[in-house]
């Protein structure tokens, strides 16, 4: 008898500690939407001197829109085209595609990257929201002159 009163006098704590395991992790965070998604392509491999295109598909899991700015950085210098900078409105239903033309004589490491930033003029209405946490998105490339 003694002991079927110490298993109710825990039973509060131990309910809790079997709900609390029973609903495991939040499933709130697990449904967060990505603010940037991005695609970067170039090829792998070109000979000295021949162009190359490269090509950055960007796209938002957000409702709201965002003002983006988009360039290339390498590890060394290019001229041309490829220090292009471009500034646009991302939403959720309009994914935006970027292009660089540019030649290369040098293997190079090139970053794509996305900046959301404050601009006016951009987005209808001025509508966009800045995300607090994160601004600055990027992958990188290996682009190798054989």
């Amino acid at each position: 008898m003694h002991l079927l009163q110490l298993l109710f006098r825990a039973s509060p704590a131990t309910l809790l500690l079997v709900l609390c395991l029973q609903l495991g992790a939040n499933k709130a965070q697990d449904n967060t939407r990505k603010i940037i998604i991005k695609d970067f392509d170039i090829p792998k491999s070109v000979r000295p001197n021949d162009e190359v295109t490269a090509v950055l598909a960007v796209q938002t899991e957000l409702k709201e829109c965002m003002v983006i700015k988009t360039y290339l950085i390498s590890s060394i210098p290019l001229e041309g085209a490829f220090n292009y900078k471009y500034t646009a409105c991302l939403c959720d239903e309009n994914p935006k595609t970027f292009y660089w033309d540019f030649y290369t004589n040098r293997t190079v490491q090139i970053a794509a990257v996305v900046d959301v930033i404050r601009e006016l003029g951009i987005c209808p209405d001025d509508a966009a929201v800045i995300p607090i946490k994160n601004n600055r998105f990027y992958t990188t490339e290996t682009l190798e002159v054989e």
